[in-house]
């Protein structure tokens, strides 16, 4: 095992996984909105569905979607519907009162996991990390507990935003704000 490589690989595992994007936004909302509790599915979900997704693309995934501009469209068109719905979900989420239990729920673990594969971050940084590190389960197994960590992190802020949140409006403000960040994380991918 090269040291190296392994530090190198947790470095860029840890960095591209703590940066904002679609994921770290609806962990942190899902965390204001529903607990840790209720978001742990959410985030184990991302954590396995990630490395799951990595290994699929070293093993081949990648090329045939490199090869495919009709299957690379639909998934762009598909995942942006996606997430503008979620977005929307976000965004109209109803504050509660003290005492209300919340209305709706957080996304599963198979949803979680399944929304890698629209989400325009992930597929970014699936291809940087094979290209930089190459195919292999111990990499996939790096990304996982790297997601694991920074979605903990991102959902210790929901938490603590949730307290700074106890007003109905300060708390319908902030989903919007969260609704609009993962609308703006479509731009590059829209673009594209």
């Amino acid at each position: 095992m090269d040291l190296t490589w392994l530090a190198s690989a947790i470095g860029f595992a840890l960095a591209m996984s703590a940066t904002p994007g679609p994921n770290n936004a609806m962990v942190a909302a899902s965390a204001v909105n529903f607990g840790l509790r209720r978001s742990l599915p959410h985030i184990l979900g991302i954590s396995l569905g990630f490395p799951v997704m990595l290994l699929l693309v070293g093993l081949g995934a990648g090329e045939v979607l490199a090869g495919s501009p009709g299957l690379q469209a639909t998934l762009r068109w598909v995942g942006a519907a996606w997430m503008l719905w979620l977005a929307w979900g976000i965004a109209r989420a109803a504050p509660l009162t003290p005492g209300d239990t919340p209305r709706g729920k957080p996304m599963s673990l198979i949803q979680a996991a399944l929304f890698q594969w629209v989400n325009p971050k992930a597929w970014i940084i699936a291809g940087a990390a094979i290209l930089a590190y190459g195919e292999s389960p111990l990499l996939a197994g790096i990304f996982g507990a790297a997601a694991l960590v920074s979605l903990l992190g991102w959902a210790a802020i929901g938490l603590g935003a949730a307290r700074l949140l106890r007003r109905p409006e300060a708390l319908r403000w902030f989903n919007r704000a969260m609704a609009m960040l993962l609308v703006l994380s479509l731009v590059p991918m829209l673009l594209d």
